[in-house]
């Protein structure tokens, strides 16, 4: 229950969509000790290949302080030394890579097919199989599930997805393909885009993700996918500038850019994918029909508590778009 649309937000993020601070806490403690537990593989598991500590990387949602509840996985990427071995790019496929262990150590060179070629689906099960000999995990289901092991835990709700990694001369990871290739990445660009944009932009843009996430996960049909709508909130909020420090009033703006710009293709700002709107034309359609829907419910929101000053209409409207678990008016 709320007074007003300010407080309703308020709660509704505290309540509904935020993660819970305890958990966040006891995730940061878990994964930390996770971490430590890898840095021990290449001395404590045999033939298991050299890391590179320093390339190690927290990624995903949750790193990126934009994770919605539940917390439900953890995404950590786990990078390998290289040991002279160097990559290319396939002649006809420019998003396939190969890595080439000729001159590489013996630990990557029995993770390779005949011709030399590190196979990515061997190096994801060596990992796999190092993860099984770590006695605290003994009754966690542990998995290859395509580019990542996957240690599911007893103990808490949450998993790992654990990425086996390169890193390249030129500045890029390669991690793999789920097909026993690799393939083009780089989660610090992300990372450093929404830190630098909600640096910029008032200091909103995180809890803008989030509610926004909420409402995608919820009740979009069909579903945006995660990476590609946190890239046009973001998209939204540097093409907008100055950034009002009530959510509300940007969530409204937010749903009117994407009406008008879902439609259109989506550039990688990694520049690394292209276009990463694989939305069908269908789909497309229907996401600007519901953006539509919501930015008029916005639009009647803001206008009900800034120039009617009924917070109770307003809260009604909000409760149109982000369903009953926003909180009424009390």
């Amino acid at each position: 229950m709320a007074k007003n649309v300010n407080q309703a937000f308020e709660e509704f993020n505290t309540n509904t969509v935020n993660l819970i601070k305890e958990n966040t806490n006891n995730a940061r403690n878990s994964r930390d000790w996770l971490i430590d537990q890898l840095l021990n593989f290449p001395e404590n598991i045999e033939d298991f290949p050299n890391d590179y500590p320093e390339k190690h990387i927290k990624y995903g949602s949750f790193a990126r302080n934009t994770k919605i509840r539940p917390l439900d996985d953890i995404d950590l990427m786990y990078c390998l030394g290289g040991s002279n071995a160097y990559y290319s790019v396939d002649t006809f496929n420019r998003d396939k890579y190969y890595i080439h262990t000729q001159n590489s150590s013996d630990e990557l060179k029995k993770l390779s097919s005949d011709d030399n070629i590190l196979n990515s689906i061997r190096v994801v099960n060596k990992l796999v199989t190092a993860l099984n000999s770590i006695p605290q995990y003994s009754n966690s289901e542990i998995k290859r599930n395509q580019e990542a092991a996957v240690l599911n835990l007893t103990s808490y709700a949450w998993s790992y997805d654990i990425v086996p990694c390169f890193y390249t001369v030129n500045n890029f990871y390669l991690i793999p393909d789920g097909s026993g290739n690799w393939k083009a990445t780089n989660p610090i660009i992300d990372q450093n885009n929404i830190k630098n944009t909600n640096k910029l932009y008032g200091g909103k843009v995180y809890q803008l993700v989030r509610t926004l996430k909420y409402w995608n996960a919820n009740f979009a049909n069909p579903k945006i996918g995660s990476y590609l709508f946190e890239v046009l909130i973001i998209s939204f909020v540097k093409y907008k500038g100055n950034q009002n420090e009530f959510n509300d009033i940007n969530i409204k703006n937010f749903y009117y850019y994407l009406w008008k710009n879902i439609s259109y293709d989506v550039n990688d700002p990694k520049n690394i994918q292209g276009n990463i709107n694989n939305l069908t034309t269908e789909q497309r359609e229907r996401i600007c029909r519901k953006a539509k829907e919501c930015y008029e419910f916005a639009n009647n929101a803001v206008n009900f508590e800034i120039n009617e000053k009924n917070q109770e209409k307003a809260i009604e409207n909000w409760r149109k778009i982000f369903g009953e678990k926003f909180p009424k008016y009390e």
